[in-house]
């Protein structure tokens, strides 16, 4: 058939927006069953063997290199430092602006809260999902959906709540020792030996 040939009629956009989701979603999941069917020779219920490979695969040279993205906490500076600041535009830029109230006792927020670090574990997380839920390249047009309902309200809700990071933190006053463990244990901290 001829371009010429072609029927003259309008397709809506968000059909087209939708065809491109469910391409996507049809490509994860074929890579997913491809991944657990080729990669399992065990019987529904155990444990999968160890997979070898491909020729043409490559494997990280050294095993106890990090893979990225990597959790704050265990970083060291200065690339805990570098991380931080990414973090603290986004918080700053984006969470306080866009989602965050005035505080009150049921809400709270420290203005230091960088100084926390169950504060930047759990907001760091939520950074990390929302780089990733944000793109439509990657989770199609429901991504900020997922992001709201899985990462940030249980975010928030943590960290606001009345026995939260910010628990001691009033209006204008932080507290940081209220919440502090003694020194962390040197298992939770990556060392370059």
């Amino acid at each position: 058939m001829a371009d010429d040939d072609a029927p003259d009629f309008e397709v809506p956009v968000g059909l087209f927006q939708d065809l491109e989701d469910l391409k996507a979603q049809v490509a994860r999941l074929t890579a997913q069953l491809q991944a657990l069917t080729e990669g399992s020779g065990a019987e529904p219920g155990e444990a999968m063997a160890e997979v070898e490979p491909d020729a043409g695969t490559e494997v990280a040279a050294d095993e106890d290199e990090w893979q990225f993205p990597p959790f704050i906490l265990l970083l060291d500076p200065p690339v805990y430092d570098d991380e931080l600041r990414s973090l603290i535009e986004w918080v700053e830029g984006v969470l306080v602006p866009g989602y965050l109230a005035e505080p009150s006792a049921d809400a709270r927020w420290c203005h230091l809260w960088f100084e926390h670090p169950v504060a930047v574990a759990r907001l760091h997380a939520a950074w990390l999902a929302w780089q990733e839920l944000t793109d439509p390249a990657t989770c199609g047009y429901t991504g900020p959906s997922v992001w709201h309902r899985d990462h940030l309200d249980p975010c928030l809700r943590d960290l606001r709540g009345s026995s939260g990071p910010f628990a001691g933190c009033t209006k204008g006053e932080h507290q940081i020792g209220h919440r502090m463990p003694g020194t962390v244990p040197s298992a939770w901290r990556h060392e370059n030996t």
